[in-house]
């Protein structure tokens, strides 16, 4: 378990948990922190290592500067070793399929993590950053925050995320306007579409609430809020039926009186519950 403000180095992120909150920072504010080739490399290791050593029971991913994220920086396929423009059709074809897919796993990061993420947006959450905040779990932004799927208008089609998830957030019809146009749309229609769950007058405001709202989840039993998220992601794709049915299977394996019996102790007690946190992932081989 992290203690008390435990921090990692990373590039492009500035990481520090505490009270089982890992609190996950955008740090390349000159550069509107766009998402350069480290920014692909970093996001799931870092995700990883919090999910994955039971390091924090929550995330918030919020971000420095102006924007929260200007997207894609073009440098991530300016390098020819990695994606050539050039040579047979087939074979570049298919290694461009191979970085897209590589691109869509980092995002997924977010979406796959056993522990509740939530974004705190303010600025521009332009393009690629659009397709990050839709593979979170919950979204909330300041009065200046501003959304393009800005793909569209530089000529291609979204390819990480956003085309896939934000219509499962919001209705199609909104979600066809938005990127056949490529306009931007504010923090108050987002608000009122239901992409987030709600507006402060400034980030200040937004991040106090944010890791207020991640505190409340953090001093739930960890094992019940990682069924939470399992139960609504597989919800989500499957049917009403197919999502019962796995939701007793979990709940066969994964229901035990520990926690229940903490919760009923420490509220008749007036305290807060302690809670273990849930295993880490094991590796499946010794590095």
């Amino acid at each position: 378990m992290a203690d008390h403000g435990t921090q990692f180095e990373y590039s492009c992120f500035n990481v520090s948990i505490a009270d089982h909150i890992a609190h996950v920072q955008l740090s390349r504010p000159d550069q509107m922190n766009t998402m350069n080739k480290a920014f692909w490399k970093e996001l799931p290791e870092l995700i990883g290592k919090i999910d994955g050593e039971s390091l924090a029971r929550v995330i918030v991913i919020s971000s420095t500067g102006k924007h929260f994220s200007a997207g894609m920086d073009l440098s991530v396929f300016s390098d020819p070793n990695a994606v050539p423009m050039t040579g047979d059709p087939g074979r570049m074809g298919e290694n461009l399929r191979r970085v897209v897919m590589q691109l869509q796993d980092s995002l997924s990061s977010l979406e796959k993590s056993r522990i509740p993420v939530l974004v705190a947006i303010h600025g521009g959450c332009i393009g690629g950053a659009l397709d990050m905040v839709c593979a979170a779990d919950c979204r909330y932004a300041s009065e200046d925050a501003f959304f393009t799927i800005k793909e569209t208008e530089l000529g291609m089609t979204a390819d990480v995320g956003t085309l896939q998830r934000f219509p499962k957030l919001v209705s199609q019809g909104m979600v066809r306007e938005l990127a056949y146009t490529g306009r931007k749309f504010s923090a108050s229609e987002a608000h009122a579409m239901g992409l987030v769950n709600k507006v402060f007058a400034n980030q200040e405001a937004l991040i106090a609430a944010v890791m207020e709202i991640a505190a409340q989840i953090a001093a739930n039993s960890p094992l019940a809020v990682v069924g939470c998220k399992e139960m609504l992601n597989y919800s989500r794709d499957h049917s009403v039926e197919d999502s019962l049915r796995y939701m007793a299977t979990w709940q066969s394996g994964m229901f035990r009186q520990d926690d229940m019996m903490k919760s009923f102790i420490a509220k008749s007690q007036k305290t807060q519950p302690a809670f273990d946190e849930v295993w880490p992932i094991a590796p499946l081989f010794d590095q």
